[in-house]
């Protein structure tokens, strides 16, 4: 029975009612839904070996023949197999052992041969594996196996054994994530069979972009692979055909953003420079850059989607304020919105500091504030003027709080929020230009694939003005030094942070608790009033603990990761890091970049026992190394992998199962050409062979997805 991709499971014999319930609650519904499960890793079970050649300890493939079987009694019951080489029936024994594991009994006897995989193990004094995988080489009779032991010899009357086809031995093996409810091996055994009843020419869902590579021979290499090398092919011609539908909507949603007409936002720039010159300082030379790639784009009678990358304290905040300024001279309405109501009040006091003396009007927009503030107007009448900068929060996406004739959309932290509450905030305007601003250095080829469809600006450069940080790697055991230095600091009028990774203590992570370090300081510090912020409080909490920390009524604040993205607190020079190996190495950046933010020298404390080569220790020496965020990022992207680099629920790259594309540049840039190459040959896709590119792009398109 041949099988196509889009037939359901349910109509394969082989699955039972049991597996296909397994089956669907892992949403697993067609053939084509496991055929395209990738397998997690691979274990080359083919080399194989004499039994009296086995060393203790050693993980082996095995041709064997069945010299004695049954049920033994220790500690508890277990089937026991005595399996020896077939030309030697003299020889060494090993014995296979399988535990819990019943119906093995009804599947082996003597007289069979066997291919087997498993750990070697010495056990009273005898060589042994437990619950090995196995498979019957032959159908044959086992009757006819005893008869031929008994006689020393074969029957004459006896068939040739058949070769049989190992799937679970013998061969490169595929290792596939669990599924509850259904055994890794019954899996596998699914996914063979349905390969042997694909068709040979069976199509590529989607847009095939290797046509000389056939996609069932490319199935087939994926899963079973007769070579290392076969596998490894199959998953670069997977890899390229994701990353080519991703670079598809990326280049096709640029396509169309770049010939939506909007409006020259830039007329001229004396609000502008008034800011510039009203600044104790100079922009550097990276904000100045990225001042002027934005201003040319708001310049353009096209909408500008641009993304604003700098590192922690790189000065993102201002170089999107100029922006708004130009937006606002040219006779429009500006907005940034921000994730939490304490970031926004933040650029908005930010902003007013910097505004004090310009008529402009700038309001506050949060759930529960809605102040115009900062403009005092000359004349009464202008008094109910509308607001020509906003700042705020989700509130700027209802219909009370949203801005009027928006220009310039600004989002601060964009990864914070979803793709429809960003969409939902640029429908605010007719078209306006975009800023999106991260805080969160991307390796470069992860902007290519995650922000292709933006232009990019890179703020690579510190102000002079901040404040020298030191990293230091300390044990737990230099506690009492740790604790002077602090005492010194607090003296001094600084306040510190101290992070751990959990809330609560746990049974199964070994690692320091929220809660419980907050008992502890406060045991140390008496005298000091200690703050407590965590993930379980509500955001009313959240945001009293940190504005009470900001004003230094609490000179310690014991936080987890929710201090990560924060607001300013210049006056903070001591951040101590709990388990720091706990942490991946870009989110040990962001926690540091709470420090630093003033003009004082500043002291990062890695509190860490991995030693030089464990796990973990790695990356906290990059980071005693480098203060650079890219070369962070660089760093965590090589030692990580894609997978847990960046959330990608929210950024728009979704489930990525081949992420050999998000680091090979050669893949992208190839998968973009051939994108630009279809486009210009078909800019509305009407050609036939380009159907599946019309679905691709098909839910983009009903969500009006822009940036």
């Amino acid at each position: 029975m041949a099988y196509q991709f889009t037939d359901a499971l349910e109509g394969v014999p082989d699955v039972t009612p049991r597996e296909l319930q397994a089956l669907r609650a892992a949403s697993y519904e067609t053939v084509g839904d496991v055929l395209l499960r990738v397998p997690r890793r691979y274990e080359d079970r083919r080399s194989t070996k004499a039994i009296e050649s086995l060393v203790n300890g050693e993980t082996v493939s095995l041709l064997v023949h069945v010299y004695s079987a049954g049920w033994r009694f220790s500690y508890k019951r277990y089937y026991e197999v005595s399996v020896g080489d077939e030309a030697a029936p003299h020889g060494a024994r090993l014995l296979l052992r399988w535990f819990n594991m019943p119906y093995v009994a009804k599947l082996l006897a003597t007289g069979m041969n066997l291919s087997i995989y498993g750990k070697v193990k010495e056990y009273g004094g005898k060589l042994t594996m437990t619950n090995p995988d196995f498979e019957v080489m032959e159908d044959e009779d086992a009757g006819h196996r005893l008869v031929e032991a008994a006689m020393g010899g074969i029957p004459g009357d006896l068939p040739p054994a058949a070769e049989s086809v190992r799937v679970h031995t013998g061969r490169i093996v595929p290792i596939y994530r669990g599924i509850s409810g259904l055994a890794a091996r019954r899996f596998r055994s699914l996914v063979w069979g349905l390969l042997q009843q694909l068709p040979d020419d069976v199509p590529q869902p989607g847009y095939d972009v290797a046509p000389t590579y056939p996609f069932r021979q490319a199935l087939q290499d994926l899963h079973f692979p007769a070579a290392p090398e076969a596998h490894q092919k199959a998953r670069l011609r997977f890899a390229l055909a994701e990353c080519f539908a991703r670079q598809f909507r990326v280049a096709w949603r640029r396509r169309r953003t770049q010939a939506r007409r909007g409006r020259v936002n830039v007329t001229t720039d004396g609000y502008l420079q008034e800011l510039l010159a009203s600044l104790p300082f100079r922009l550097t030379n990276a904000q100045a850059r990225c001042v002027d790639e934005i201003r040319a784009d708001m310049a353009s009678p096209h909408q500008m989607n641009r993304l604003l990358q700098g590192d922690v304290g790189s000065g993102k905040t201002l170089v999107a304020l100029c922006a708004m300024l130009l937006a606002v001279e040219s006779g429009g309405t500006a907005a940034m919105i921000a994730p939490t109501q304490i970031l926004a009040e933040q650029h908005f006091n930010n902003f007013r500091r910097l505004l004090k003396g310009m008529d402009i009007r700038l309001s506050l927009r949060t759930a529960d504030r809605a102040d115009d503030l900062g403009f005092v107007p000359d004349d009464p009448a202008e008094a109910d003027a509308t607001p020509r900068l906003l700042v705020g929060t989700h509130a700027l996406l209802y219909k009370k709080s949203r801005p009027r004739n928006l220009v310039l959309a600004v989002v601060d932290e964009q990864h914070k929020f979803g793709v429809a509450q960003r969409e939902k905030f640029i429908a605010g305007g007719e078209c306006p230009d975009v800023l999106v601003m991260t805080a969160t250095p991307i390796p470069r080829t992860l902007t290519l694939t995650l922000y292709g469809d933006l232009d990019v600006s890179v703020i690579d450069e510190l102000p002079a003005n901040r404040g020298e940080i030191v990293t230091a790697l300390r044990n737990p055991a230099n506690m009492k030094r740790i604790i002077s230095f602090m005492q010194g600091e607090l003296a001094a009028g600084r306040q510190i942070y101290i992070v751990a990774p959990l809330i609560e203590e746990s049974e199964v992570r070994e690692q320091a608790a929220a809660t419980t370090e907050f008992e502890k300081w406060r045991g140390i510090f008496p005298e000091e009033p200690i703050g407590l912020l965590h993930g379980r409080l509500s955001p009313e909490e959240k945001d009293a603990v940190m504005a009470a920390f900001r004003a230094n009524e609490t000179h310690i604040l014991v936080a987890t990761t929710v201090v990560e993205v924060g607001v300013d607190v210049p006056n903070a020079t001591v951040m101590l890091i709990n388990d720091a190996d706990a942490f991946g190495l870009s989110q040990l950046h962001q926690l540091r970049g709470r420090i630093g933010r003033g003009q004082h020298k500043s002291y990062c404390i890695l509190l860490s026992t991995a030693k030089a080569g464990e796990p973990g220790r790695e990356k906290l020496d990059v980071l005693c190394r480098t203060l650079n965020g890219f070369e962070i990022a660089e760093e965590d992207f090589r030692l990580r992998g894609p997978g847990d680099v960046l959330g990608t629920a929210q950024s728009g790259l979704g489930a990525v199962q081949f992420t050999e594309w998000l680091t090979d540049m050669r893949l992208i840039h190839r998968a973009g050409r051939d994108a630009a190459a279809i486009l210009d040959a078909d800019p509305e896709l009407r050609l036939p062979q380009h159907a599946p590119l019309r679905a691709l792009i098909a839910p983009e398109t009903e969500q009006g997805v822009t940036a």
